[in-house]
């Protein structure tokens, strides 16, 4: 099931709330999710497979170009697709681009209206929309909820598996996400980067991991291992590393305890986290 809709829909924390645990990270800076990234939810009723896309961006810039065809690549390998709106949000060209996308896909496409909890909501004018520019969406297709509270993501989880054709299931029922471990650690540590430096640089940074290695820890029970990671924020030009830094290296020490802490919660390991920030230079295993 491919997950598409405008940057900073909800797309991600509706998969993580689904999934039950961390798959993708979450920040309010728009295009967060930069690839294309399976969320996996097992139930009784069988599993289904969420592919979180990049909140797709109305702009010719080679960047945004290229996150547009990870969307759209997901949705023509997809089964169904969920399209996420705000209703905090009036639609507008990037809304109707992506009606447009999906109007040849309709009978396979459900709707969420997103962000009911919020004051500033109205789930009546994004109904609007849909039946303006998707005609053929059905009604019976269309909730409206809350991934931040999870009010009315039953009813869209019980529709998504009434509609999700039979079939063996993919994964084995332990997992909720096919990512490696050190794209899932880069992940985390550009989420606490990129929540905290919003303002000065969210787009011009990247995370690159030069090495993870387990290692012995004589003083951890011998079932649990420990994994030391080096890695590096790294940004365009010399003159955005202090900023990264902070003075006295307040900034970077606090994304590195940040990042540690969720990184607690996601493996079931001790991680000594060596981290540090460069300029230039291509990233040579995550973008």
């Amino acid at each position: 099931m491919a997950v598409v809709g405008r940057p900073s829909a909800g797309k991600s924390t509706l998969i993580n709330l689904f999934c039950g645990e961390k798959v993708s990270i979450v920040s309010a800076v728009p295009q967060t999710t930069r690839n294309a990234i399976r969320g996996i939810v097992n139930r009784e009723r069988g599993q289904l497979v969420f592919v979180d896309t990049p909140g797709r961006y109305k702009s010719e810039k080679k960047g945004n170009r290229k996150l547009r065809d990870i969307s759209d690549q997901a949705v023509d390998d997809s089964d169904t697709i969920l399209y996420v709106l705000d209703a905090t949000r009036p639609p507008g060209p990037e809304e109707a681009d992506i009606a447009c996308l999906l109007a040849p896909h309709a009978e396979r496409t459900v709707a969420a209206i997103n962000k009911t909890d919020e004051p500033n909501s109205d789930a009546a004018r994004a109904r609007g929309f849909l039946v303006e520019n998707l005609p053929a969406l059905s009604q019976d297709r269309c909730f409206e909820l809350s991934a931040k509270t999870g009010e009315g993501t039953d009813l869209l989880l019980a529709a998504l598996f009434d509609i999700a054709g039979e079939g063996e299931p993919f994964y084995g029922g332990e997992f909720y996400t096919d990512q490696e471990v050190d794209f899932r650690i880069a992940e985390i540590i550009r989420e606490q980067a990129i929540n905290r430096l919003q303002q000065e640089l969210p787009h011009a940074l990247h995370v690159e991991l030069a090495d993870a290695q387990f290692a012995a820890d004589p003083g951890l029970a011998s079932s649990r291992r420990k994994l030391w990671v080096r890695a590096f924020v790294v940004v365009e030009r010399e003159s955005q590393k202090g900023i990264v830094v902070g003075k006295g290296g307040t900034m970077i020490k606090e994304i590195r305890l940040a990042a540690l802490k969720e990184l607690g919660r996601i493996f079931d390991w001790k991680i000594d986290l060596d981290l540090r920030v460069k300029a230039g230079g291509k990233n040579r295993r995550h973008n």
